[in-house]
């Protein structure tokens, strides 16, 4: 797959994604509702694929396991981040380039507001199925 640019509103922030893999994923959950003003649709970008440039990178811990980064001049959100992983959930919007891209899966498919749908054959996760796959497993 070749490289994928993406960047802020302001251009602050820039960055690079090689190689590019056009699956991505929709977030229903309420902090992603609030955070992108409805579902988070992203990328799953490993981090030693994705280059970034600009100073203006900030973070915020979002809980005790995850972190949302902006743009700390014109505020856009770019990705969220388990704190313990380098993969980053990169906002579909900020690609220069958004065409090609595939719905792929839908978690937290339980909140989702009730006035929208997205694609009828993505895969659907409840809140109970996404935090069995992703939420920090307690210590034994």
């Amino acid at each position: 797959m070749s490289a994928r640019l993406g960047g802020c509103l302001c251009g602050a922030v820039r960055f690079e994604i090689a190689p590019f893999k056009p699956g991505f994923g929709a977030c229903h959950c309420k902090m992603c509702q609030r955070w992108a003003g409805s579902a988070l649709l992203a990328l799953t970008v490993p981090g030693e694929t994705l280059t970034v440039s600009g100073e203006a990178v900030k973070t915020y811990n979002s809980s005790d396991w995850a972190e949302r980064s902006f743009c700390g001049k014109c505020g856009a959100g770019l990705w969220y981040k388990v704190k313990d992983e380098d993969i980053y959930h990169i906002a579909i919007g900020l690609l220069d380039d958004t065409t090609g891209l595939t719905l792929k899966s839908e978690i937290f498919h339980d909140l989702k507001p009730d006035c929208f749908e997205l694609s009828a054959s993505s895969k659907k996760y409840t809140t109970a199925e996404t935090m069995a796959m992703f939420a920090p497993k307690e210590p034994e």
